[in-house]
């Protein structure tokens, strides 16, 4: 009987063990999937013109700066932009030009930590590269530096 007993106990231990190393892989497995639908509501948003979408994926304190040349040879130019006026183009339809099967939407999640982490977004028009920050329980875009993909 003393045998049964510390055999089970060894298996629960063991299992126990075994449970709670897997634990946090399955944790950040499930923050992965949440900030890769924050990424694409960003993304998809932009090109469904989803002002929707655009909103609940940026925090209302966004700094967004593109680097662009504004002529052939010219100079790059930051050209910063805000969660007031992300949402507005993407009301306009701007991102809708480029049709559903030009798009070409990629997510990359470079690195997660606790409460941070740094995605990389392609699609056949821009590169961006996003800071997001979990607040409140949801994960929001803060940062993003683009550039034209092209």
């Amino acid at each position: 009987m003393k045998k049964q007993v510390l055999f089970l106990l060894i298996v629960m231990v063991l299992t126990f063990g075994l449970v709670a190393k897997d634990a946090p892989k399955a944790g950040v497995e499930k923050e992965k999937t949440a900030i890769k639908a924050a990424a694409l509501d960003y993304i998809e948003g932009w090109y469904e013109g989803s002002p929707g979408r655009m909103g609940k994926a940026l925090h209302p304190a966004l700094h967004k700066v593109g680097l662009r040349a504004y002529k052939p040879g010219g100079n790059n130019v930051l050209t910063p932009i805000g969660y007031t006026a992300m949402v507005e183009l993407v009301r306009m339809g701007v991102g809708k030009k480029t049709p559903p099967d030009k798009r070409n939407i990629k997510v990359k999640i470079l690195d997660v930590s606790k409460n941070i982490a740094s995605v990389k977004t392609m699609s056949s028009d821009f590169i961006d590269y996003l800071l997001l920050a979990k607040m409140d329980g949801q994960w929001k875009i803060v940062n993003v530096l683009w550039e034209p993909a092209k």
